[in-house]
């Protein structure tokens, strides 16, 4: 574990000029404020850096809005995207009065999360391994005004590209809809630009296992990265959309996390593999359905039941239901399976049983991974605490089965307003050890549902073509 004089020697090693604070809002966002490195001693990583809590969205009202950033030496890593060198800092946000965490940041709310697993007697520590899909597009453009509305996307690699003249020529390989999982270039245009981004993951301490395209066809990709435990897989994760935004843009292209930004296509999800150990035992393994355990099973039944109300946080956007629809491989049957991909737990294969996990798949990448992770634990652990049987397996393919089955099998969240409203009235697994408190989830609630309405209250142009002539 790195201490404050391994950061101060760090400095001095790469000749550092500035260190940069960052620390992630209620959305997801990093945040970040930059330092002259010589302001940085050891009791910076005590007293902590100042900065105005009230400007952030979801948080402190003007009255209150002294905050203090504290960084965490363990994250302490070398920026590859700047000029002048950079020192990069992961921190936790404190309130100055009683220097604990203060109960809407992510990150705080992340450690508690742990603390939670471990004063429960359940387990002591959770593994975290999400699967952001991505998209990178030549070039992006939207408007919203009084006047209209409109999106454009720009992608040589897509399939409306075929009758574009380009400068040197149409080069002609592309993916078809639904069709770039996973041909070889000069099909997948983007195996460099992929390659690039793992070794400057590697080079910030991400370990990667696997890249490649993903299913739809314009630019739609895929990382692999190592599990680990909740808070460090939390901060992997910005780490990881901080190098692909900048790699992507070093390349004059540009990166998205949105769920569904093309109509017809398959959308980004973020599968999120999980499981509890205690003393250096996987709780999931056992001799029940695919390897499970009966702890596995009901943590299973804890996320099934809590499904919706997670979804506000898993799926945070109104954009992620417009991925939550069948046939795109979405998983939105509330359902467990070892083989089948349209249910929304999947048990994957593995040989050992140490590798014995379960893998949510409705998730997306648009979600606050501090918070995901904490909510999908919180949910897992009130299913072991209280027995809940998720039932039998699901191992026809849900899409496809018959109305009377179909009927019987609950489903994920349809919209996010729907989400909002079954997390305000199923929250209090969330609040127990003080995890996520009521005035978080309340001013969550808040923040949401202002892009829920501004969302309704906009005219969109599929709309004039369903009512324009009527």
């Amino acid at each position: 574990m790195a201490t404050p004089k391994d950061v101060l020697k760090m400095i001095a090693d790469n000749e550092v000029k500035f260190v940069d604070y960052r620390f992630t809002d209620t959305r997801g966002k990093e945040q970040h404020v930059s330092v002259p490195s010589h302001t940085v001693d050891e009791d910076k990583f005590e007293t902590g850096h100042a900065f105005d809590g009230s400007s952030i969205a979801g948080w402190k009202g003007i009255e209150a809005s002294d905050m203090l950033l504290i960084p965490e030496p363990s994250t302490a890593r070398m920026d590859p995207f700047r000029e002048e060198s950079t020192l990069i800092m992961t921190c936790d946000v404190v309130e100055p009065s009683d220097m604990k965490g203060y109960d809407r940041d992510p990150r705080s709310l992340a450690k508690r999360a742990e603390a939670y697993l471990k004063s429960s007697g359940l387990g002591d520590t959770a593994y975290f391994g999400p699967e952001p899909e991505f998209f990178v597009f030549d070039g992006v453009t939207w408007n919203v005004d009084m006047s209209g509305c409109f999106v454009k996307i720009k992608s040589e690699e897509a399939s409306w590209s075929t009758g574009i003249e380009y400068d040197g020529g149409n080069l002609a390989h592309r993916p078809s809809v639904k069709g770039g999982y996973f041909p070889v270039p000069p099909t997948d245009s983007f195996q460099d630009l992929r390659s690039e981004m793992c070794l400057l993951l590697e080079q910030q301490g991400v370990p990667v296992e696997v890249h490649h395209h993903e299913v739809a066809g314009p630019g739609q990709l895929e990382i692999g990265t190592k599990f680990s435990t909740l808070v460090q897989r939390a901060d992997w994760n910005q780490i990881m959309k901080y190098t692909i935004w900048n790699v992507a843009a070093a390349y004059g292209k540009t990166a998205t996390f949105m769920p569904k930004p093309v109509v017809g296509d398959n959308g980004s999800g973020m599968h999120v593999h999980q499981s509890i150990w205690k003393d250096g035992q996987n709780l999931f393994a056992g001799n029940g359905y695919a390897g499970l355990s009966e702890f596995a099973l009901y943590y299973i039944g804890g996320i099934i039941k809590h499904a919706r109300a997670l979804n506000a946080i898993t799926n945070p956007g109104t954009n992620s239901y417009k991925r939550l629809v069948p046939h795109f491989e979405a998983p939105v049957k509330l359902a467990y399976s070892a083989r089948n991909r349209s249910a929304s737990i999947r048990i994957p294969y593995v040989a050992n049983p140490k590798g014995r996990r379960i893998e949510t798949r409705f998730p997306d990448p648009l979600a606050n991974p501090y918070l995901a992770f904490s909510a999908l634990m919180m949910a897992g652990l009130d299913g072991v605490m209280n027995k809940i049987h998720p039932g039998d397996p699901a191992d026809k393919n849900l899409y496809d089965l018959p109305p009377e089955e179909d009927a019987k099998i609950p489903t994920v969240c349809s919209s996010l307003d729907q989400a909002l409203e079954a997390l305000d009235k199923d929250r209090e697994f969330l609040t127990r050890g003080g995890v996520f408190s009521n005035a978080m989830i309340d001013a969550y609630i808040t923040l949401k549902m202002d892009e829920v309405t501004r969302f309704r209250a906009t005219t969109h142009p599929v709309e004039f073509d369903m009512y324009y002539g009527l």
